[in-house]
């Protein structure tokens, strides 16, 4: 992304959005008091997050019985419920869920791939679906400490192995095939990246046709296979971002809110949320919706406008997709494609 002399002021930036990931998957419901387990509790959830200033709102589903619900139907019935709940939120299904057939005639023909690939059949819609790029490692207990897991089923023993040894799947037939099953049902897929070699590997997608829509991604500083917490690091990858892309900033644990004040500095947009820490910047234990009202408060001190709904729409260029390679390229503001014998970087075309 270019840095001009006055891209720090926030005349000029675009407004915040917030995403907030109130659901937290990895944790077991006893382990915080803000882990909603029923489903009006977890709509209830969705509401308060939009009302202390969220737009963006990444979905996970649990069964009655506090566990990570794995059926299709549960989350058509979330989708809906939400839908009527917060109409103008962005919904945004986390894509490392691997449904399980709810009957013997799904099991009979359902491959593994197939249970990743239903995300694109979820009824209602949601408007994102994450996705990963390139298979890697996710060892988020990496940068765990003591007190992060202290009290928390974290900290048995099978569970921090499991999490120890977590791989996120995403071969290039898989992710290729899902990209094309997600913008085939009008999902936007939203890139989940924790490296460079991962946004280059997007950059070869769009550059060869296999991609052509807005470019929305996060940053993931989480450790483990993915990117540390050097803040260098996310300084050079906002640098490779393409100038025309939708870039957030997502990490884990204390370092959220030094990393979210630094992105809405500079311009960047930032997710919080449960899913991301239990804890404050001081240690305390922190909602999600105080998490939310901090980041508010700290665009507040800087002038920066939180988007709304509509706002959040419009950034992300929400239902838009584009003909061809050359329209994408052009919209995301990246250089064309070399032509047959052209010598030299090829130059952005005028408007």
């Amino acid at each position: 992304m270019q840095f001009l002399d006055d891209s720090l002021l926030p005349e000029n930036q675009e407004k915040l959005i917030i995403q907030v990931a109130p659901y937290g998957p990895q944790w077991a419901a006893s382990d915080s008091d803000d882990i909603a387990v029923t489903m009006d509790q977890q709509v209830q959830k969705a509401v308060d997050c939009w009302n202390a200033g969220a737009t963006v709102l990444h979905v996970h589903v649990r069964e009655e019985d506090g566990k990570g619900s794995k059926r299709l139907s549960k989350f058509n019935e979330m989708l809906a419920r939400l839908r009527e709940a917060v109409p103008k939120m962005i919904l945004q299904v986390g894509g490392s869920i691997s449904f399980a057939p709810e009957d013997d005639g799904q099991a009979a023909k359902w491959l593994h791939d197939d249970k990743r690939h239903m995300l694109a059949e979820l009824n209602p819609r949601p408007d994102q679906v994450t996705i990963a790029i390139n298979t890697s490692q996710m060892n988020v207990m990496e940068l765990m400490t003591e007190a992060d897991v202290a009290g928390t089923s974290l900290a048995d023993p099978a569970m921090t192995a499991a999490y120890t040894d977590m791989v996120v799947p995403s071969n290039p037939s898989w992710h290729v095939e899902h990209l094309k099953r997600l913008t085939a049902a009008g999902i936007q897929p939203h890139f989940m990246l924790g490296a460079l070699t991962q946004l280059e590997t997007v950059e070869r997608l769009i550059r060869r046709g296999v991609y052509c829509g807005p470019l929305v991604l996060n940053y993931v500083a989480i450790g483990g296979g993915q990117s540390g917490l050097h803040p260098a690091d996310m300084l050079e990858f906002a640098r490779r971002t393409p100038d025309g892309a939708v870039l957030t900033i997502e990490t884990l644990n204390r370092h959220v809110f030094p990393f979210n004040t630094l992105a809405i500095a500079l311009g960047l947009h930032v997710r919080v949320g449960i899913e991301d820490t239990l804890f404050g910047p001081s240690g305390e234990r922190m909602t999600s919706v105080q998490q939310i009202e901090s980041v508010v408060r700290i665009a507040r001190e800087l002038n920066r406008e939180v988007a709304s709904g509509d706002d959040a729409r419009r950034i992300y260029r929400l239902g838009e997709s584009y003909a061809s390679t050359e329209e994408t390229l052009a919209q995301l503001g990246m250089t064309p494609n070399r032509v047959r014998g052209q010598r030299g970087v090829p130059l952005r075309m005028a408007a």
